[in-house]
């Protein structure tokens, strides 16, 4: 096989966060903090490990200052804390998160559901929140969530994503993520939505964030990569998915985008071995199998047993 491919590509492991969000299995503090450390062990280096949210919408995430506390330090791994308004941005940087990850939907109707709020009343909290975090020192990224396409109202507006995505940018996000939160991308509107970010707010930095709700994360990743970007989500064992959309499953599992990537000679910093190690872990504390496929069909090539 020829590998042609040559740069790096970034992996943000969310597992700690969007991935145990959607369980109906609880894990411990100390259980969070072990699949954080099995997760660094692997290489993971910027990890979303917990979420400032209502912890009556969101229990799962209640003792995310808990698990901020314990995190281990160094090693150059930066802690994300996921905010949906002011009030979790300053939660997130008293809890010690190195990024903190602020969420705006682009449909109005997935907005009110998820975070009670509208585009425009997320860029206000933005516009409160971004000058406590670059106080802090600390760095802000915005995710626009449901950017191809919400449960509610359908078809998201290219230019829609366009303009909250320049919008966050002007206020002190210096990353635009898109979400494709319940799984309804396609390679050739990724490309395109790509496109449309970059002319709008063409200095940001570019993630992608996808779900396998119709098992098309990894082409969707390739057309990313493909379109430029260089930053990529993704979660251990493929767990996750949004409580507040219907019909929700998980994220594009941390060890299949890898192996794809390291096939096509991509550098990850990520270990394979490790990653797997780790979804079956976590098919013990989950107490079910997680949806990822390479635990499932082994690397390639094969490791003879001698070896």
């Amino acid at each position: 096989m020829t590998h042609t491919a040559t740069r790096n590509i970034e992996i943000v492991e969310v597992g700690p966060r969007d991935g145990l969000q959607n369980e109906s299995t609880f894990l411990s503090t100390e259980q969070k903090l072990d699949f954080i450390n099995r997760l660094i062990a692997a290489g993971a280096r910027r990890i979303e490990a917990a979420s400032f949210v209502n912890p009556k919408r969101v229990p799962q995430m209640a003792d995310s200052a808990a698990v901020m506390a314990a995190v281990p330090r160094g090693n150059g791994v930066s802690f994300i804390g996921l905010a949906l308004n002011a009030r979790g941005a300053e939660r997130a940087i008293a809890a010690g998160c190195d990024e903190v990850n602020f969420v705006i939907c682009a449909s109005r109707e997935f907005g009110i559901r998820n975070q009670g709020a509208t585009a425009e009343e997320s860029l206000a909290e933005l516009r409160r929140a971004a000058p406590m975090v670059a106080d802090a020192k600390r760095a802000l990224s915005a995710t626009i969530s449901v950017a191809f396409g919400c449960p509610f109202e359908g078809e998201v507006a290219q230019s829609t994503v366009a303009d909250i995505a320049a919008a966050a940018f002007a206020l002190g996000a210096q990353e635009i993520a898109l979400g494709d939160t319940i799984g309804v991308a396609d390679p050739w509107t990724v490309r395109a939505r790509i496109h449309a970010v970059r002319a709008a707010a063409p200095d940001s930095l570019l993630r992608l964030h996808f779900h396998n709700t119709r098992a098309s994360a990894l082409a969707n990743a390739f057309a990313a990569i493909e379109a430029g970007a260089n930053i990529l989500d993704s979660s251990c064992g493929g767990i996750g998915g949004c409580p507040f959309a219907p019909k929700a499953t998980g994220n594009v599992a941390s060890e299949d985008l890898v192996f794809m990537l390291h096939r096509a000679g991509f550098e990850t910093g990520l270990s394979l071995d490790a990653l797997i190690a780790t979804a079956h872990w976590l098919e013990g504390a989950l107490g079910h199998p997680v949806p990822a496929a390479l635990g499932k069909a082994g690397i390639f090539p094969y490791k003879r047993p001698d070896a």
